[in-house]
């Protein structure tokens, strides 16, 4: 209910700052949610100056209007006020001032708070929530009743973080988002209409085009509809205990991710000790029980991948010994346990699972008691125990790892150890830094020494700095959560000479420290006698840097072991790193070691963004040494592993511009396509992410202020030859790289300007335009099929739009619009339906519309008409209606509802003029088309006929009086008029239908209701003048009124009925009375 109270006061006030008029609307509500609420009065000062400042001033207590001419205000009122009164209507400090400003001034204007536009549609939307949340209690809907309680409760606590104004931009960012979401899930239970939003604000649709409007509605609808799945996944565990554990002894828990199809551990091990209860050691240190296995890609979701889990006992060399047998403690395996990934697929929450634990039926098989019970070899293994089992928590979280920690910053505060994956992630990013050594002792063979029986071997692990001193920080790991140490103890096989240990260890050695240091493993002997004393065997070495630079490369390693007695003095690792290390690098008369039986093998994997085990990469960078070697260096560098080329992007760029520069003439053409296979690498989806580093460099490292010259050169060269090329692969490699190609010859242009003051500007921009004369030969050449040559232009067209942007920094608007109208104007015009090019051609249309080439309007007269034109072209053939709807949609949400400029009503005149009619002509057509089966065609089929509607609103919308007198007036007969109503008038009866749009978009329904009232009142004179009386014409008479009575029963008419934020939809319409579309001015010569 709306009441106007008007005040008039006839004496002279004091107030000489102030104009005598008061003018008080009162807006009566209902806004009594739980006990807080407000209410906002509005106060309007007029100065003398004659400017406005608006104020809000929300109620803090109750007023009953008991003065003269006093206002009573409610909770839930809001009072709009023109003037301040020493001697007013309701007392000051009952309210509380806040900024605000009018929409829409008039009949219709709306009082809009200056607050976070998130915190006024919270207020509006909990005031409507309010009432129907009442009758949910009353219809006895108490599920729902209790579940919008407590949102409603929820976003009360939200706001009022909000409003302290006390959070980080990031966190604010997660509030907001977190409020959007709770506000659309209680507009979606209660049947409200979907708000469309643009970073986490409702848009005004008097600010947008339709165009854009629509695309926020689809995208709204669709993210409800179908979430994106995450690419990158995790894995929480926390250890609990083990559960009915008795030998009354410590264990160490290694858990791990295993991939039973390819027979390799995936992730890195994560470590917890238990004490003789069989619970964490230290259970005030979150981080030591709990871990996140990260980077898991989606294809390491299947049933094959398990999460492997190894207990080792520290005690005895056997469990039933007596106490006082050995005082002696070992490292011996207990336990084994394992469980699918796939088993946590359908989890969306954390959940507790009780593992079963299995022990080895014979020892020496330990090394693959995972893989038995995986294959369920139920004969190598049995229960450790009866009710044995382990206790742990395990949960998959989605998204990046940035994500995780704002969505579960309590799980990161505790603190969480982070397992890594083994190897790099799917995705690798610029700004990771890692240098791992991980090392696996596979397996050993020994003598038996002298002795009746098997030697039981224990393995020392140590690294050693380039002093030959032990590394005392801790660089020797047996996984994450426990603190590394300076040494390493592996577990003890009973009476094995031939043990297989598959231990993983890892070694987090600084890259500062790899050069000159090595790995020393020491082999005792632990006897179970006496005292149980370790005796010294024999060692082996093996050194982690070659003397070229590179690591210790990845593989399968079998170690000499040098026997040596206990007092042997290993201190002095100089007279020992002589010696051979490895069998494979012994030399070729040294027999006696070869034929030595004792050998320990190992496994070395490197995980390092900054040190490489390649030396086809060494040789490159360090080409100045080599100079003999550049050629070779340069056709092995395709053959070199991405992951090793992006690690050293910088200086392997560095060195291809270094040679360019010094002997491009002998080595151009290799550098060249060196660069261009550099780019091309950068495309896939695994490095993509380094664009930006690449980016930079060209911005702020990148010297070749002459190497401009050589890339055109070449580029040209291979342009020149696409015609008679017999094969097109390596050319179409180097047009798929032209984006950065462009780049590199801008930035050095660019940069010889500089430093010469703008010299040899007319022989580059020859060199420009040569270069495109080559490009709009190749790409004129009309081919039939899928012949190779089209597939080349296919390439470049896909490409060339990325271009625009390089181009604009040399080159001004116009030029390079005048470039890209020429050459896109160069292809061939009579190309067949059936030819993959035409496809393409859109697509490069597409993306120049996107581009901000286009964007600029000195440009966009130049390229319209060629868009247009191709345009024209498909929709009259009805071919690719999704990309021509996508292209019209880009192109009119450029045009905005209040651009006057004579540009834009050009364009709107060109638009209009080459589109209208097919526009309407395509709606009719495809809404008449019976909808595909599949629910991929079905729902590729209702967008493009929301996107083509859309575009014909924001068109018509955009149309002013003078385009409707031109359209009109380019009719040369009544009966193209005739035609041309009667099926804007069936267009108009299609938009109006409940299926055109989702249930739930009130606020498009709307807007094209208001384009129909307007476009039908534009066109009305033409009716009247040339349809009625003598000229009567029944059928587009019967048409129009069969519109009016269609539009006017509309069910988001009936405004008692509907369901909508109403206060923010009635700033849609300019006229009063939605239904003036039957005005009797206009009927009345047919009534009478």
């Amino acid at each position: 209910m709306r009441v106007a109270l008007r005040f008039n006061y006839s004496e002279k006030r004091d107030f000489s700052d102030f104009r005598a008029a008061v003018h008080t609307c009162l807006v009566v509500a209902s806004y009594q949610i739980l006990t807080c609420v407000c209410v906002c009065v509005c106060v309007w000062f007029y100065v003398c100056s004659k400017a406005c400042v608006l104020f809000v001033f929300p109620v803090l207590a109750s007023f009953r209007g008991t003065v003269q001419h006093g206002l009573p205000l409610e909770i839930g009122d809001t009072v709009h006020c023109f003037i301040l009164f020493p001697q007013g209507i309701f007392p000051c400090s009952y309210i509380y001032l806040k900024n605000a400003h009018i929409k829409n001034k008039g009949q219709f204007e709306t009082v809009i708070p200056m607050e976070d536009s998130v915190i006024t549609e919270m207020t509006s939307t909990l005031r409507d929530w309010g009432a129907m949340w009442k009758r949910l209690y009353v219809k006895n809907e108490g599920d729902l009743f209790h579940r919008l309680w407590h949102v409603m409760n929820e976003i009360l606590d939200l706001r009022r973080q909000v409003l302290v104004g006390h959070l980080t931009n990031d966190r604010m960012r997660d509030v907001k988002h977190h409020i959007t979401a709770r506000l659309d899930w209680g507009n979606e239970q209660l049947c409200l209409d979907l708000v469309p939003r643009r970073e986490f604000s409702m848009v005004d649709p008097d600010e947008i085009s339709v165009t854009e409007l629509f695309k926020l509605m689809e995208h709204r609808h669709r993210k409800k509809e179908t979430p994106v799945p995450a690419s990158t996944h995790h894995l929480f565990v926390h250890m609990k205990s083990l559960m009915s554990f008795s030998l009354g002894e410590e264990l160490e828990v290694f858990f791990h991710i295993y991939d039973s199809r390819e027979n390799r551990p995936l992730s890195e091990r994560f470590f917890v000790r238990l004490n003789k209860n069989g619970v964490p050691k230290s259970p005030e240190k979150t981080e030591r029980q709990c871990t996140l296995f990260v980077d898991l890609g989606s294809s390491d979701l299947r049933k094959d991948v398990y999460i492997v889990v190894h207990i080792i006992r520290i005690g005895r060399m056997g469990a039933g010994e007596k106490k006082n047998l050995c005082s002696v403690q070992y490292r011996r395996p207990f336990g084994c346990a394992v469980v699918s990934i796939a088993d946590l697929l359908t989890a969306d929450s954390k959940d507790d699972h009780l593992l079963k634990v299995y022990a080895c039926n014979t020892e020496s098989e330990w090394h693959q008691i995972h893989e038995s019970i995986i294959r369920k070899i139920s004969s190598r293994y049995n229960l450790a125990g009866s009710n044995t089992g382990l206790a742990v928590s395990l949960q998959l979280l989605h998204g990046d790892i940035e994500q995780l920690r704002r969505e579960y910053m309590v799980l990161f505060t505790r603190g969480v150890s982070i397992t890594k994956k083994l190897g790099f992630s799917d995705i690798i990013m610029p700004g990771d830094m890692r240098n791992d050594l991980y090392i696996t002792l596979e397996k050993g063979e020994f003598e038996k020494g002298g002795k009746s029986v098997a030697r039981n071997v224990e393995i020392t692990v140590y690294v050693l700095d380039i002093d030959g001193q032990v590394m005392k920080v801790s660089y020797v790991a047996a996984g994450s959560g426990e603190p590394g140490g300076d040494e390493y103890h592996s577990f003890v096989l009973y009476h094995n000479n031939s043990p297989r240990w598959a231990e993983q260890i890892k070694l987090p050695i600084p890259v500062d420290m790899f050069r000159g240091s090595h790995v020393r493993f020491e082999f005792r002997h632990c006897s179970t006698k006496d005292k149980g004393e370790k005796k010294l065997f024999g060692y082996s070495f093996v050194p982690l840097m070659q003397e070229d630079g590179r690591t210790l490369p990845d593989g399968t390693h079998e170690l000499i072991i040098h026997k040596c007695e206990e007092n042997a003095n290993l201190q002095d690792s100089a007279r020992y790193l002589k010696l051979p290390f490895s069998k494979a690098n012994l030399p070729g008369n040294n027999q006696a070691v070869k034929g030595v039986k004792e050998s320990f093998w190992i496994t070395s994997f490197l995980c390092s963004t900054k040190l490489t085990q390649n030396g086809d990469m060494l040789d490159l960078l360090k080409w100045r040494a080599h100079p003999e070697r550049i050629n070779d260096s340069l056709s092995k560098l395709k053959e070199i592993d991405g992951s090793e080329i992006v690690k050293f992007l910088q200086d392997t760029l560095d060195t291809l511009f270094g040679i360019l520069d010094e002997s491009s003439q002998r080595y151009g053409l290799k550098v060249f396509d060196c660069l261009v296979h550099i780019i091309n690498l950068l495309q896939d989806s695994k490095f993509q992410h380094f664009k930006p580093v690449m980016d930079t460099y060209i911005e702020s490292h990148f010297a070749g202020a002459l190497s401009y010259r050589d890339l055109i050169k070449v580029l040209k060269w291979y342009v020149d030859r696409i015609i008679d090329a017999e094969h097109q692969d390596h050319i179409q490699q180097v047009l798929k790289a032209s984006e950065y190609i462009f780049k590199y010859i801008v930035q050095s242009r660019r940069l010889f300007a500089l430093a010469t003051g703008g010299q040899n500007e007319e022989e580059f921009r020859c060199c420009v335009h040569e270069l495109f004369m080559s490009i709009r030969f190749f790409l004129s050449q009309e081919n039939k099929g899928t012949s190779p040559v089209t597939q080349t232009q296919a390439v470049f067209l896909r490409t060339f739009p990325a271009v625009y942007g390089e181009l604009l920094k040399i080159f001004t608007v116009k030029e390079v619009a005048g470039f890209v109208k020429e050459t896109l104007g160069s292809l061939p015009a009579t190309a067949h339906a059936e030819c993959p090019l035409e496809a393409v051609k859109l697509q490069c249309m597409a993306k120049t519309v996107e581009s901000q080439l286009y964007v600029n309007p000195d440009s966009r007269c130049t390229l319209l008409p060629v868009v247009l034109r191709l345009l024209q072209a498909h929709m009259q053939e009805q071919r690719d209606l999704v990309m021509c709807a996508h292209i019209l949609t880009s192109m009119l949400s450029l045009i905005r509802k209040d651009d006057s400029e004579p540009a834009v009503s050009e364009e709107v005149d060109l638009i209009v003029e080459s589109l209208l009619g097919l526009l309407l002509q395509t709606i009719l057509e495809i809404t008449n088309r019976p909808q595909p089966a599949g629910t991929n065609m079905r729902l590729q089929f209702q967008d493009v006929t929301g996107e083509f509607v859309a575009c014909l609103l924001a068109l018509l919308r955009q149309m002013t009086d003078k385009h409707y007198q031109q359209l009109l007036q380019a009719f040369t007969s009544k009966d193209d008029l005739r035609d041309f109503l009667l099926q804007i008038f069936t267009v108009f009866r299609i938009l109006i239908r409940p299926e055109m749009f989702p249930k739930d978009w009130t606020v498009m329904r709307l807007v094209t209701n208001n384009v129909i009232i307007t476009t039908v009142l534009y066109l009305s004179d033409a009716l009247r003048k040339n349809f009625l009386n003598e000229k009567f014409d029944y059928k587009v008479w019967d048409s129009y009124f069969y519109l009016s009575v269609i539009f006017i029963n509309q069910p988001c008419l009936q405004l008692e009925t509907l369901h909508i934020h109403i206060h923010n939809t009635f700033s849609l319409f300019p006229i009063p009375d939605l239904q003036h579309v039957a005005e009797p001015r206009y009927c009345t010569p047919l009534i009478t």
